[in-house]
């Protein structure tokens, strides 16, 4: 597949990097040299230095036959414009990074389609999603809804209280006759090697663990780890960035109580006239006078999105140390997810990952309709359409060439959700959610082309 990624800031850079590490056709393009000199030497990919917003620069990047545009720049004027200049010139789909969020509430009334753009992702709206997500999901670690939570991706560490410790996955399925959850993927204690489960394959504490679950299956799965669905209603925001005005806004929405620390004294004023129903602090939130101050053993999450990682974990290791229960702090360094559990954060959260999963789902072959990667782990869950010609379709799962290292997670049929086992009966129309490792991907492509 031919890619063209205009930008090579940390989201364009993260992108090309994973990109390339699939043997995708890719060129990038960005006016700082640096930046390309260094994604030059690491990356085995195409630069091209200059604007891209030039048609010249877009034409020597061979624009006329390339399968995808992606523009990620700093800049949501540029994206846009890219985008624009782009499919005019021959890309055959068009992806920009907004910031603006009523673009993506009124893309249709607005018809950005129209003008050359096919997607328009925002990662700032997407960390926000996933925080109030997380949220609500209060004793798990990650997230994830399909179809609007027809099936639902939770992640968690299995504690010595879990009713399945000790257990094979066939044992486990046996605690509950009417199974409603399927385990996807494991990472033991200690290691960075992703399992796929089996029916043999046991449980242990200290894993991590993810599960599919439909409708009801939530439920059971607190009662079978252990742990209590506890009710978050007061919430501590740090930083007044993007992210934390607008996972303020819609956590006031949805009737949170909001305390939002901002250090920078104009910005705290805009934010109190912009948010009428949080309680905007003017001061800084590494202070942990500040913090007692303002209650925050009171609070029930707390949540870090200043610019600054390291700033985000130590105060959500501070809130730790005061008793709250849920927190989740936004990072830039991708490894320090290996160390959030082990440390005591709850959930770290990156938008250059949640902006690249939103993008890749446009890379897969057949029809993905969603895609998120597995935070710590090397792992994809895909969601197919299954078309009336595909290898899946008119077979029982058990009867179908499928990998050892890939799993089908759920299938959502007639707007229900299901968890199928081996006697399921493939149709198409089916939206079927696969849990895979990277060398089984391809395969898995083929099935559901």
């Amino acid at each position: 597949m031919k890619i063209i990624i205009a930008g090579a800031g940390e989201v364009g850079f993260h992108l090309a990097k994973l990109l390339s590490f699939e043997s995708q056709d890719i060129t990038l393009i960005d006016i700082d040299k640096e930046c390309l000199n260094y994604a030059d030497t690491h990356l085995d990919i195409r630069v091209v230095k200059g604007d891209a917003t030039s048609i010249g620069v877009l034409k020597d990047a061979r624009v006329d036959n390339v399968d995808l545009l992606i523009a990620v720049t700093a800049s949501e004027t540029i994206n846009i414009t890219v985008c624009v200049l782009a499919k005019q010139l021959g890309a055959k789909r068009t992806i920009a990074r907004i910031s603006n969020t009523e673009f993506i509430e009124n893309k249709e009334e607005v018809g950005f389609i129209k003008f050359g753009i096919d997607e328009l992702i925002s990662p700032e709206a997407l960390a926000a999603s996933e925080i109030e997500l997380l949220l609500n999901q209060s004793a798990f670690n990650d997230s994830y809804e399909f179809e609007d939570g027809l099936l639902t991706m939770v992640g968690t560490i299995l504690s010595e209280t879990a009713l399945f410790v000790g257990k094979t996955v066939r044992e486990a399925a046996t605690v509950f006759p009417e199974l409603h959850f399927m385990p996807i993927a494991i990472q033991r204690k200690g290691t960075q090697y992703t399992i796929i489960p089996r029916g043999d394959t046991k449980f242990r504490s200290g894993d991590q663990v993810y599960f599919v679950t439909s409708k009801g299956g939530v439920e059971e799965l607190y009662k079978l780890i252990g742990k209590v669905k506890s009710q978050i209603k007061k919430v501590m925001i740090l930083g007044g960035s993007k992210i934390g005005y607008k996972t303020a806004r819609d956590l006031c929405d949805h009737k949170f109580r909001v305390k939002l620390i901002e250090k920078n004294r104009d910005k705290a004023f805009d934010l109190a006239d912009d948010l009428p129903n949080a309680l905007i602090i003017n001061g800084d939130g590494r202070n942990v006078g500040l913090l007692e101050e303002e209650g925050i053993e009171d609070m029930d999450a707390y949540i870090a999105v200043t610019g600054n990682s390291e700033t985000n974990i130590m105060s959500c290791l501070v809130a730790k140390s005061k008793g709250v229960g849920k927190t989740i702090a936004l990072v830039e360094n991708m490894d320090y997810f290996q160390l959030s559990h082990s440390i005591g954060i709850d959930t770290l959260i990156n938008k250059k990952l949640l902006a690249a999963n939103t993008i890749f789902r446009f890379i897969r072959k057949g029809e993905v309709v969603a895609m998120t990667k597995l935070n710590t782990m090397n792992a994809e869950l895909l969601e197919f359409i299954v078309s009336p010609t595909s290898e899946v379709s008119n077979n029982l799962i058990k009867d179908l060439d499928f990998p050892r290292s890939a799993i089908i997670a759920g299938v959502i049929r007639d707007g229900k959700g299901v968890i199928p086992l081996g006697d399921f009966y493939v149709k198409a129309g089916d939206r079927v959610v696969v849990c895979c490792l990277p060398k089984s991907i391809k395969k898995i492509e083929q099935l559901f082309l």
